[in-house]
């Protein structure tokens, strides 16, 4: 354990910036969507790019990490699938059937599903010190979205269940560094599988149409930057951080996104910055550095 926390203190700076590149998709994704890309489009852009990349980088440096079990195929589908490509489908839907503020406040129960799960497959302590961050990341992110009514229904079901499979990332992420492989194997084979998911089920007329649409508007050069900034740069930082920082912790630490989403907003949106979404961001530094400072748990 204390081999753990001696090595903790990288590890939770690569799920920070992981956080503070995801914060970074809304200005990314706008100008995407007002060209016609769909959720499920920009998933397979994004991730489908960011898989070729990464198999580049494999062949060239290490052939070796291309090779996984087969007996740990589920494993990998399971990244893909029910994570990556269930928590996004779940979230953009929970956006068209709730407000905004809800559907963010939905997706970030996940660090309470993951300390959830974490105690009851890697045995985890669920602490003091944790319980504390975990009640100030989530009243933030409750603060940053905004208070708003609403939430009841199919609506409540698919933001649970983004929050639940943004959750599972971290849990699957877990088990398969423990089995031995490598930060860029598992984030290659989640977004091979999310990629290949999330074409088979998305409009290939639509989407041929949307590029099009792209193209004209002289955005074509967004597509890859989307895929390196929103998900190449932060999954791989993200799972890396794995490594050395306890799934729970993660968690909490990536609740750094809706901030940086929030200070981006107002930044480059000119959004403003309300006193409950200031307040907001206080709580989630303040749990961040309740994560990061000695003491007892």
């Amino acid at each position: 354990m204390e081999n753990k926390r001696n090595i903790g203190v990288p590890g939770a700076l690569l799920i920070l910036l992981s956080g503070v590149f995801w914060g970074s998709m809304g200005i990314f994704m706008r100008p995407l969507n007002s060209c016609g890309l769909s959720a499920l489009h920009l998933v397979f852009l994004r991730l489908g790019i960011g898989a070729l990349l990464f198999a580049m980088l494999l062949l060239v440096r290490d052939r070796a990490g291309l090779r996984i079990s087969l007996r740990d195929l589920p494993l990998f589908l399971g990244l893909g699938l029910l994570s990556v490509l269930f928590f996004t489908y779940c979230y953009f839907r929970a956006i068209e059937l709730l407000p905004l503020s809800t559907a963010a406040i939905l997706l970030y129960t996940s660090p309470i599903w993951v300390m959830l799960m974490s105690a009851l497959f890697f045995r985890e302590r669920v602490t003091g010190r944790k319980l504390l961050a975990l009640v100030l990341a989530f009243a933030g992110c409750v603060l940053v979205s905004g208070l708003s009514s609403g939430g009841a229904g199919v609506g409540l079901l698919f933001g649970l269940g983004a929050g639940f499979g943004y959750a599972l990332y971290s849990i699957l992420g877990t088990v398969a560094l423990k089995r031995g492989y490598r930060p860029m194997t598992v984030t290659f084979y989640t977004f091979l599988f999310a990629a290949a998911g999330a074409f088979l089920l998305c409009d290939k007329g639509a989407l041929v149409q949307a590029i099009g649409a792209v193209r004209a508007a002289s955005l074509l050069w967004l597509v890859p930057a989307t895929s390196l900034v929103t998900a190449v740069i932060p999954y791989l930082a993200y799972t890396k951080g794995l490594q050395s920082t306890e799934a729970s912790r993660a968690a909490i630490l990536a609740t750094v996104e809706p901030v940086v989403a929030t200070v981006l907003g107002a930044l480059v949106y000119g959004e403003k910055l309300s006193l409950p979404a200031f307040l907001g961001i206080l709580l989630v530094l303040s749990a961040i550095v309740l994560l990061n400072t000695r003491g007892k748990a």
